[in-house]
């Protein structure tokens, strides 16, 4: 049965990178072919990092290299402290799958051109289009166990020990600096339409985040001590108790535990390395209350 563990381990991790590749190249078409060319601009890291690629083209007028945005490389400059914040909070697989994503990300906001013209005339439009697709380009990436970086990286470390607080939130919430900054430099337009293309962006990624989907599990076997390894691997409490099997008339232990979407396969494959025979009843998107912790995979 281990190589079927071993197969099923691979897959995830090769559905795990299409996720956060596919993620990348979605969230910097929604940028450059959308967001950019309406003079908006992102909220929290990315925000920041169009804010100084203005100052350093508008203000300190520097020549930039045609056909290059150097947007992409200061935005990866500015995630490189929170690597290290990443791996003390989460710990190393999603610090490097977020080095990799943001890797990837900065690549792609380089390469995707920006249009001369922009494909909508009106800002709502652009707004609305640009944050669907944005948001989920980016829970694309947080699906795959990666992050876009910049908040979503302190989102998902804080939504971690922070039951009710998701990622979306946490933008929603560091994005004050960067509007106001656009209200004292642009306009009001400007500021009021960035925030509308973040809001809806904010949404988009939460729908598409599996953070978000919690699963309650309940499992029938006749292994004792399953319960006991339950919490031990995967920290997460189970509620257990004892039943009689209708047909065979024997005895079965009966336990509930709620996890996210993302620990699913880990909880199987730690059940059916126990008990190959066990019985698992999954129901995804419940609403959960109380002390249940968020994980990342």
């Amino acid at each position: 049965m281990n190589w079927i563990y071993k197969f099923e381990d691979e897959k995830a991790t090769a559905a795990s990178l299409i996720w956060i590749i596919l993620g990348n190249v979605i969230y910097a078409i929604s940028i450059n072919t959308l967001i950019t060319p309406m003079s908006l601009y992102n909220g929290g890291f990315m925000g920041i990092a169009q804010l100084i690629r203005y100052f350093i083209k508008s203000v300190l007028e520097i020549p930039l290299p045609a056909g290059f945005d150097i947007m992409g490389v200061i935005y990866f400059i500015m995630n490189v402290p929170l690597f290290f914040y990443a791996y003390k909070a989460v710990g190393l697989k999603f610090s490097v799958k977020s080095l990799l994503s943001i890797g990837l990300s900065s690549l792609c906001l380089v390469i995707v051109p920006i249009p001369k013209v922009p494909l909508f005339k009106d800002y709502l439009s652009a707004c609305v289009v640009g944050g669907v697709i944005g948001g989920v380009g980016s829970g694309m990436i947080l699906r795959g166990g990666s992050s876009t970086g910049g908040s979503d990286i302190i989102g998902v470390c804080m939504s971690k020990t922070r039951p009710n607080l998701s990622v979306g939130k946490v933008n929603l919430l560091m994005n004050a600096f960067v509007y106001l900054a656009c209200f004292f430099v642009f306009n009001v337009q400007i500021a009021v339409y960035s925030f509308i293309y973040t809001t809806i962006r904010s949404l988009a990624m939460d729908r598409m985040h599996a953070q978000n989907i919690n699963t309650e599990t309940m499992i029938f076997t006749k292994v004792d001590d399953i319960d006991k390894v339950i919490m031990s691997e995967l920290g997460r409490g189970v509620t257990k108790w004892e039943g009689v099997g209708a047909y065979t008339d024997e005895g079965v232990h009966i336990m509930v535990v709620a996890v996210t979407k993302y620990e699913v396969n880990r909880l199987t494959q730690l059940v059916m390395e126990l008990d190959p025979k066990a019985f698992m009843i999954f129901n995804e998107g419940e609403h959960i209350t109380g002390n249940f912790k968020k994980r990342l995979d």
